[in-house]
């Protein structure tokens, strides 16, 4: 009995650091959303959808009843001048591949905040996916850090 808790106690941390969600064949792994400062309008989100499947699919909205509005963007830096646009035909998830938001400059922008989002709450939201239908998952809020998919600043 004792070497069965003990096992079960070593596994609790990776248990409890897992954030990912699964849906079909698509693995969606540590939904987030960076917190804002008081008074910001908007915050930027990331995650990381697997397309462990043969076909492709592409996640085209995501939706938040905590959340007015949130639009899929990528941004770029044209001759020294960085903008940002929505992605109208969403993030394409080609078969066998991972893909984020957060990768080469794309993101989840969670528009017109009533409130400061802050670091430890969570955020209810769906993905909605072209052939996967609609996945409940959780942005996990949490601090800005110097991590590859954080790379762009927002005006917050």
């Amino acid at each position: 009995m004792r070497n069965l808790i003990a096992s079960l106690l070593f596994l609790l941390p990776t248990a409890t650091l897992a954030h990912e969600f699964k849906a079909g064949s698509l693995l969606i792994d540590h939904p987030k959303v960076i917190e804002t400062p008081p008074g910001a309008k908007v915050a930027a989100g990331y995650l990381t959808v697997v397309n462990e499947g043969e076909a492709d699919d592409r996640l085209v909205a995501i939706e938040s009843t905590a959340i007015a509005r949130i639009e899929m963007h990528s941004s770029q830096i044209v001759d020294g001048i960085a903008s940002m646009k929505p992605m109208e035909n969403g993030l394409a998830l080609p078969a066998g591949k991972t893909v984020g938001l957060g990768e080469d400059g794309t993101h989840a922008m969670f528009m017109d905040l009533t409130r400061q989002i802050k670091e430890g709450e969570k955020i209810e939201a769906v993905l909605v996916f072209e052939k996967a239908g609609r996945v409940p998952v959780v942005f996990n809020v949490e601090k800005r850090s110097a991590q590859k998919n954080e790379r762009h600043e927002h005006q917050q």
